[in-house]
């Protein structure tokens, strides 16, 4: 339920902007900071999950991030102005950011390994169902409601959440000794402050502007220095010691490419779908839906699976799924009917619910109980960068197609042709049929031209980038063949952590 509030809030968010910008009277990037605020806030929270797990135990610290996202989002509800709205999502986030990594390494404490897989697959409904009703129940409320019930809508869940948490969750052993890690806290701060940053703000700042090229200097220079001071502490707050642990590694970066071929699929088609398609947001939401329904369906299948069959077997088809229905859209166009974009999304979901969850635990299965919440952090932080760096990337790369392609059409287009001259007939024709005089309809021809060359620009610019955002799939398809695992190796683990667990139950 804590992982459903989080995840769903986001997603509510998206599709609210444009009412927020009437709302407030603010400019687009003025509002922009309503989901950047609460992104930064939440990431530069990330690393500290594992520490405070550790130290006050699971149970208070997720319970206690909970409270602290549903104060947070009584105080977005009550906002009167942009700018108190934007403040009061960075304390959402602050709480908002816990939960996540906080809740994944629960589950490693309170159960088994032998039943991990299908505890995380049940855990993983929770962070599909919420995108799926996100966009559809944000248009619903904001269009039959009023924009504070995206907030309010979150205060019963959690007080629901807080009250079965407090009830039915069990704490886990405190390390009563461990000293908090100041410097590397202020360092990683500082280093996914000013990257996350950097990243949101590239496209529209330009990528070498001083204010974007600081951003990263500051962020490469700050993270030298925090793994030098990381690697000389014993706890510390980003271990980057886990990465001597090749499994770990390697099921981090593969994840971490999933991450970004995802974003093909959920940031550009309610690009293409709203301006191309002309679908409203709610209708874009009913759209996308059934795709996080099928993830949300497979998650559980899939825990059942890979305790059968193994992380490899399983990754690799979902992997090739998600790459060649990655690949396929790239057939769309202007007519592209919804239904057929819809079902291969469906199988497109499959794909990811068939690998997201396996590849982000296979590297957690490794760890031994003391260590997962450490690991938890610095896997869902590496997440958080490789989506927003997916995120700039396709954006960037969609922004410099979108304008080769209308500057090539623009040279092929000839005004003495006798196909440019059917085309103003025809519409001048239409817009004396409108009741326009001969004059204004003539001057409108050049609109409704510009108009249809930005749309197919746009199109193929969509078409072109989803392509390129299909290769980080087929990348993780290498990488997970380096996955396998002797099976006396893994058999002698499975006995360890079921010995180290009931340990910790005594």
């Amino acid at each position: 339920m804590g992982t459903f509030l989080a995840i769903l809030d986001n997603s509510l968010m998206n599709v609210a902007l444009p009412k927020l910008m009437a709302v407030f009277g603010s400019s687009q990037t003025d509002i922009e900071w309503v989901v950047t605020g609460y992104m930064l806030a939440s990431a530069v929270v990330v690393p500290m999950g594992g520490f405070l797990s550790d130290r006050f135990g699971y149970k208070t610290t997720f319970l206690t991030t909970i409270v602290a996202f549903i104060i947070g989002s009584i105080l977005c509800g009550i906002a009167w102005s942009d700018t108190s709205l934007i403040i009061f999502r960075i304390v959402q986030g602050v709480g908002g950011g816990f939960i996540m990594p906080v809740g994944m390494a629960m589950l490693y404490q309170i159960m088994p390994r032998s039943k991990i897989q299908v505890a995380m697959g049940i855990w993983g409904i929770s962070a599909m169902a919420a995108p799926a009703m996100g966009p559809t129940l944000s248009g619903y409320l904001v269009d039959n409601f009023s924009w504070r019930y995206l907030f309010y809508i979150n205060v019963p869940i959690g007080i629901l959440a807080v009250a079965l948490g407090f009830i039915i969750l069990k704490e886990t052993p405190r390390r009563t000794g461990l000293k908090f890690d100041f410097a590397g806290s202020i360092l990683s701060m500082i280093v996914f402050g000013t990257l996350l940053l950097a990243l949101t703000d590239g496209q529209t700042d330009g990528w070498t502007s001083f204010y974007i090229v600081s951003l990263f200097f500051i962020s490469f220079f700050s993270f030298i220095l925090l793994l030098w001071v990381e690697l000389g502490k014993e706890n510390p707050i980003m271990d980057f010691r886990l990465f001597k642990n090749s499994v770990f590694s390697i099921s981090t970066a593969a994840s971490s490419f999933v991450m970004i071929c995802m974003q093909g699929g959920i940031y550009l088609m309610p690009i293409f779908m709203q301006s191309v398609g002309g679908l409203t947001p709610m209708q874009t939401g009913l759209v996308m839906m059934p795709q996080s329904i099928a993830m949300a369906f497979m998650m559980p299948i899939t825990g059942k699976l890979v305790s059968k069959y193994g992380v490899v077997p399983l990754g690799v088809v979902g992997l090739a799924i998600i790459g060649l229905t990655t690949l396929e859209l790239h057939v769309l166009t202007q007519q592209t009917p919804t239904h057929w974009i819809s079902g291969l999304l469906v199988i497109r979901g499959i794909g990811i619910g068939l690998c997201m969850m396996p590849l982000s635990s296979a590297g957690m299965n490794t760890l031994p109980n003391h260590m997962i919440g450490r690991a938890s952090s610095v896997s869902n932080v590496v997440r958080n960068v490789m989506a927003s760096l997916g995120i700039a990337t396709l954006t960037s790369i969609m922004s410099n197609k979108s304008s080769q392609y209308g500057a090539r059409f623009n040279e092929l287009i000839s005004s003495n042709s006798p196909a440019y001259a059917d085309f103003q007939t025809n519409v001048v024709h239409r817009y004396m049929e409108l009741g326009t005089d001969s004059g204004s309809a003539a001057s409108g021809v050049i609109g409704v031209l510009y108009g249809l060359m930005s749309k197919e620009a746009l199109t193929r610019a969509i078409t072109d980038t989803l392509v390129i955002s299909a290769i980080p799939a087929f990348i993780s398809i290498i990488l997970v063949l380096f996955l396998r695992q002797k099976k006396s190796q893994a058999a002698q683990k499975d006995s360890s952590d079921a010995q180290h667990h009931v340990m910790v139950e005594m």
